[in-house]
């Protein structure tokens, strides 16, 4: 626990130096860092080693054009990229059938599509809303996703310990229970509302949102919470799945006593797309 604790506090420090840097490359740039760390854990979950190099290897150029795809020039890249990428798999099964398993080139495939989509919504949110317009309203909105995933992380593994009795997916996760969902609901609501009452406590002073904080606001984050959960949940029970048929207890030891970085982000991968569909097309509807 103690491991744990550290881990997560080191942790915390790093993402508040990368959101210092929130409003240049270098956000993009650790952005896609991590997705390609955790692809490589994918790949080495699917049994992939040295001697499949060239199945990881297309995936660094394609994952750094659409994380750092600011430009209208460079988007326009995309789409015969993916093309190419798509075929480049295809090409590889053809070439390597006799030794190339298709279960595992399309898990790895899948899952790094699962990953790039993830953090690639993080990306948007700060194109979607940029500083000169929406002030930090992004940065609201990303500390919002990891507060919905972590705090219903947390609160799920303290409420499981005390009260869990019922399993939830006993053949995927054996530790998950019913009760320890329940309170990972509340603890992602909880977490939420906690992160806007500072944010605009802060906003008093330093002007920080272009939101106005209202009861109708807390509302909106209470309901956003209660989704989020139980997508953090079903990203947790998917990488579990994935871990389980692979054999594996662990994607990776970046983060001493919390694994690799699949271990740490499973719950942001379905929160991360949510928040950024539902605040491009819901958010400032509703909340104002």
């Amino acid at each position: 626990m103690k491991t744990r604790v550290v881990t997560a506090a080191v942790g915390l420090c790093l993402l508040a130096v990368v959101l210092a840097f929130f409003d240049t490359v270098l956000f993009d740039l650790v952005l896609a860092l991590i997705c390609l760390i955790g692809m490589h854990e994918v790949y080495s979950a699917m049994g992939f080693g040295r001697r499949q190099w060239y199945l990881y290897a297309v995936a660094v150029p394609y994952t750094m054009l659409i994380m750092l795809s600011s430009s209208a020039a460079v988007r326009a890249l995309v789409l015969p990229a993916s093309f190419l990428v798509v075929l480049y798999y295809n090409i590889c099964l053809i070439a390597r059938h006799q030794t190339l398993d298709f279960t595992k080139l399309a898990g790895f495939v899948y899952f790094s599509g699962v990953i790039l989509f993830c953090f690639y919504s993080l990306v948007h949110l700060k194109r979607t809303l940029p500083t000169g317009t929406y002030g930090y309203d992004a940065v609201y909105f990303i500390l919002l996703i990891l507060c919905f995933a972590w705090g219903g992380d947390t609160m799920a593994y303290f409420t499981g310990r005390a009260f869990g009795r019922r399993k939830l997916a006993p053949l995927v996760s054996p530790h998950k229970t019913v009760e320890g969902a329940a309170g990972g609901i509340a603890g992602s609501m909880a977490a939420g509302v906690l992160v806007t009452f500072v944010y605009s406590v802060l906003d008093a002073r330093f002007p920080l949102l272009t939101i106005t904080i209202t009861p109708r606001h807390y509302l909106v984050v209470l309901a956003f919470g209660a989704v989020a959960s139980v997508l953090g949940i079903l990203g947790d029970l998917f990488a579990s799945a994935v871990k389980r048929q692979a054999g594996i207890k662990d994607y990776g030891t970046i983060f001493p006593g919390h694994g690799g970085i699949l271990d740490r982000f499973d719950s942001v991968m379905f929160i991360a797309p949510f928040v950024s569909i539902g605040v491009r097309y819901f958010f400032y509807l509703f909340a104002r």
